[in-house]
C-alpha cells in the first residue's frame, strides 16, 4: 500500500452530504471553532450559512497551485469520519484510492491488515 498521495478523491465524494458528525463534535466547534460551526445546520455538515444548502465540496478543501494534490484547512479539527478514512479495502476499491496496489487488490485481506496498522493511531480502540 503506498503513502497517501493527497489526490482529494475521498474528500470530493464524501463532502457533498456524505459525512456524518457525531453531537460532541458539533458542540466543540460550536464553544471552540465558530468559523468551523457556521456550517453546520440540523446536524448536518458543509451546509452554505447564507443559503441553508448542502454544499457540494467541503469548504475547506484547498487544491494546491500547480498540483494534483488537495490539503484540509481544518485538517486537526476536522470530522471523524475524515479522520478515520479509509476503513476497509473495499471502500478503498469503490472510491478508487490511489494509495491501493495490485498487490493489495490480489490479496485483500493482507492488504485489509496493512491498513488496520497504518490507520490505528487514526481510529478509536476497539475494546
Amino acid at each position: 500500500m503506498k503513502d497517501c498521495n493527497q489526490c482529494g478523491k475521498c474528500c470530493v465524494k464524501y463532502s457533498n452530504g456524505g459525512l456524518s458528525v457525531s453531537e460532541s463534535e458539533i458542540e466543540l466547534w460550536e464553544l471552540f471553532k465558530p468559523d468551523i460551526y457556521q456550517y453546520v445546520s440540523n446536524g448536518k455538515i458543509w451546509v452554505d450559512p447564507k443559503t441553508g444548502e448542502q454544499i457540494e465540496r467541503c469548504p475547506w478543501l484547498r487544491k494546491e497551485p500547480n498540483q494534483e494534490k488537495y490539503t484540509c484547512d481544518i485538517y486537526y479539527d476536522r470530522p471523524d469520519d475524515c479522520k478515520f478514512y479509509p476503513v476497509t479495502i473495499e471502500q478503498m476499491v469503490k472510491d478508487e484510492c490511489e494509495m491501493l496496489e495490485e498487490r493489495d487488490l490480489d490479496k485483500p485481506k493482507q492488504a485489509q491488515v496493512a491498513l488496520d496498522k497504518l490507520m490505528v493511531d487514526s481510529r478509536p480502540s476497539v475494546k
